[in-house]
């Protein structure tokens, strides 16, 4: 069943990145909690694409690590 309602506004669009790839300088890092390696590897993708600086992930105790690279 579905109900149809009118008149509700757009909710705005969630802008900026999700991880702070913006605050890493050369060899810093940052840590996810329960984070998803596989997840986080493709958002290292993303980001080297968009910026041209690589990033790498590792799995540590209860969640993943990501550090910059280059």
């Amino acid at each position: 069943m579905f109900t149809l309602e009118r008149g509700l506004d757009i909710p705005e669009r969630k802008t900026g990145p999700k991880y702070p790839y913006d605050q890493l300088e050369l060899g810093d890092s940052f840590y996810l909690e329960g984070g998803d390696l596989s997840k986080l590897c493709n958002a290292n993708y993303r980001e080297w694409r968009r910026t041209g600086k690589k990033y790498t992930a590792r799995k540590v105790e209860n969640g993943v690590r990501v550090w910059r690279i280059e």
